[in-house]
């Protein structure tokens, strides 16, 4: 049996489900609009300084919480990086030194050892630390030790083109992380400690 009030009570819970379902079915400005992809922005940042495509492509390969991270994880993601790179160079030239019977490729070897694994390397390690707690004017002292190895890996083979050929990828590469690692840094820090 109905009554006269079970007909509005009918049409409000009718009204109300209609809106229910209006309210789920429509999208929220935040669903609608494209997330931003923070590895693009922070590579254009950059560009001036980094190839483009290089920068998006490592940092991408921290996985996929990269595209929505901040500059700064941005910023540890290729301090990390560059010292992996490193140390990898570091590894790679102290075994080439070991079997090198040429020796101005080996005492050129071993220096790339010595730069990478006391200099840069280490140094990345320490910048890495101070930027996670935001301690600029710490990790800004660190800052010119971090790139030197590549540069002088190549050098200290520049009477071993053999040697240097086979350290060549492993120096451009750590160069470009080591680069980006800086860029990113001048970036962020000038910014955050008033650097000039």
């Amino acid at each position: 049996m109905t009554t006269s009030c079970s007909a509005p009570l009918l049409a409000t819970a009718v009204l109300v489900l209609a809106l229910l379902v209006g309210v789920q079915a429509a999208p929220s400005p935040a669903a609608s609009a494209a997330p931003v992809d923070t590895v693009a922005d922070s590579c254009d940042a950059i560009r001036d300084f980094v190839n483009y495509t290089f920068c998006v492509t490592a940092l991408r390969s921290a996985g996929p919480g990269a595209s929505t991270a901040d500059r700064h994880a941005h910023l540890l993601i290729a301090a990390d990086l560059a010292a992996a790179r490193g140390a990898s160079a570091r590894d790679a030239a102290d075994a080439m030194a070991r079997t090198e019977r040429d020796p101005a490729a080996r005492d050129g070897l071993e220096a790339c050892t010595f730069l990478y694994g006391a200099s840069s390397v280490p140094a990345l390690g320490f910048l890495r630390g101070y930027v996670a707690v935001r301690a600029w004017d710490r990790a800004w002292e660190l800052l010119s030790l971090t790139g030197q190895a590549g540069i002088g890996c190549e050098a200290a083979l520049d009477e071993a083109p053999q040697a240097k050929g086979r350290m060549a990828a492993a120096n451009k590469e750590f160069d470009q992380l080591s680069a980006m690692a800086t860029a990113l840094f001048n970036k962020i820090a000038r910014r955050h400690a008033g650097m000039s």
